[in-house]
């Protein structure tokens, strides 16, 4: 297996890190928030179906259907999971309206309820690495498919170590597939004017894992935060660590 000190991040031209569980430990508070919308419904839709409630599982749930892909994606693969199909609606729908797009904002509304609250926790090792690279010149990106990056990144700090930033919102704009699709990866990298091949993708979610390897990226970091790192590389991880600063 592949160790971080053999591996020289210099060699590459670009870093394009993920943003919740790379970056920054907000994987705790979306969590969260997907099991208290999730609940919510799945109770109301139980009483309503006269059927057994099943709670949505922080754990299982979560890493299997919700865990990196663009939040309208993780509410529709769940609920499919769950043999529920809810009518998409349109991504303004308010949040009390049951449809995919009402509970996505659903979830978005209390996730920034809790992010002013709480703020947003960093993984020191992924900002010290960062900053080494920054200080190396290397360009750097931030590739999420969350809407709210662009303030978590804010409230926490990290905005300026960054040349380049793809988000849920970009993503929509431009019409990009999300992850595991390497659509939003490629991007990134051709506005950053690199190749994929001289890029590092970093991620801890299988689905990005994946679209890194889809995109033929120079080299795929995992960053393990579940235990599971075997499923990491078996999705196209090149090398899987418990903490970037293994990189340093």
């Amino acid at each position: 297996m592949t160790l971080a000190k053999d591996v020289d991040l210099m060699a590459y031209e670009a870093i394009l890190f993920d943003l919740d569980g790379v970056l920054t430990a907000t994987a705790r508070v979306h969590s969260a928030c997907w099991k208290k919308m999730f609940d919510e419904f799945l109770r109301a839709n139980a009483d309503e179906t006269d059927t057994p409630f099943v709670p949505f599982d922080r754990g299982a749930d979560y890493l299997t259907y919700v865990d990196g892909k663009p939040r309208m994606e993780g509410v529709q693969s769940f609920l499919e999971s769950r043999g529920i199909h809810l009518p998409f609606g349109t991504h303004d729908d308010p949040p009390e309206m049951r449809t995919v797009c009402g509970l996505g904002n659903r979830k978005n509304e209390l996730f920034r309820e809790l992010l002013s609250v709480e703020g947003a926790d960093v993984f020191e090792g992924s900002v010290t690495l960062a900053r080494r690279l920054r200080q190396a010149e290397k360009k750097m990106a931030v590739v999420s498919s969350s809407k709210n990056c662009m303030a978590i990144l804010e409230v926490a700090g990290l905005k300026d170590l960054f040349d380049y930033f793809l988000d849920g919102n970009e993503a929509q704009r431009l019409q990009l597939a999300g992850k595991p699709q390497p659509d939003t990866f490629l991007k990134a990298a051709e506005m950053l004017g690199v190749a994929p091949q001289r890029a590092v993708v970093v991620e801890d979610a299988i689905s990005g894992v994946q679209a890194g390897r889809a995109g033929n990226f120079g080299l795929v970091i995992g960053v393990d935060r579940h235990g599971t790192p075997q499923d990491l590389l078996d999705n196209g991880a090149d090398i899987v660590v418990g903490d970037l600063a293994e990189f340093l």
